[in-house]
């Protein structure tokens, strides 16, 4: 609504004059009562055009009041349209959010698991090196720690992909219906997460490395 269309202004009231007084014509001849009544007649009608002209000034009132009324209303709806379109866009913004949440998840699962299995193939190569070079006579107690370190980054990596890839496939199927459902417009890309690629890769690297302990493969040289 623009700031030129005001609230139409109430017309005055209007001030009622005094009827005029019925004539007196019962000491008067016929002509002169005739023309007395005349005046008379002539008096109550501007009394009842005056009338009128008020009831027509505020009847025009109503009707500008109401078309204002109107405008009000249009322009609460069409405020109301646009602060459903805004919380449909937050809407959409906060799936986003919560799925990019996920993916920072799942980041703090990859950096433990990656530590534990780091620090415990690097355990089992340096006790490994001293044995072969005859500093050690045993490494089994370092060789059986930096596995088991291993197999828990791994077992730790598995429950992280495992609970995010429920959460993610649940977030898209309420994401889906809510665009069904017309509550949200859902035009931003839904990608595939590459931390949660980058995970698998881990677990790849870390069932590799339990393997190569486990079965004294030497696949990592």
């Amino acid at each position: 609504m623009s700031s030129s269309e005001k609230e139409p202004v109430r017309p005055p009231r209007v001030v009622l004059s005094p009827l005029p007084p019925i004539p007196d014509v019962s000491n008067e001849s016929a002509e002169d009562a005739s023309v007395d009544y005349s005046h008379y007649r002539t008096n109550l009608s501007r009394h009842r055009t005056g009338l009128s002209e008020h009831r027509t000034d505020l009847s025009e009132y109503r009707t500008d009041l109401s078309r204002h009324r109107t405008d009000l209303s249009e322009h609460r709806t069409r405020l109301s349209g646009d602060r459903t379109e805004m919380s449909m866009r937050r809407t959409g913004m906060s799936i986003q959010r919560t799925r990019m949440s996920a993916d920072r998840t799942l980041m703090s699962v990859i950096r433990t698991a990656l530590s534990m299995i780091g620090f415990g193939f690097t355990l089992y190569q340096i006790f490994q090196k001293l044995h072969e070079a005859d500093v050690i006579q045993r490494a089994q107690a370092p060789r059986n720690f930096g596995l088991a370190l291993i197999l828990l980054g791994v077992f730790l990596l598995v429950g992280g992909i495992v609970n995010h890839m429920r959460f993610a496939l649940e977030l898209r199927q309420r994401r889906g219906a809510m665009k069904e459902a017309g509550l949200i417009h859902a035009e931003s890309d839904y990608p595939v997460s590459i931390t949660f690629l980058t995970a698998l890769a881990l677990l790849v690297v870390g069932v590799v490395a339990a393997a190569s302990i486990i079965l004294d493969l030497r696949l990592f040289g």
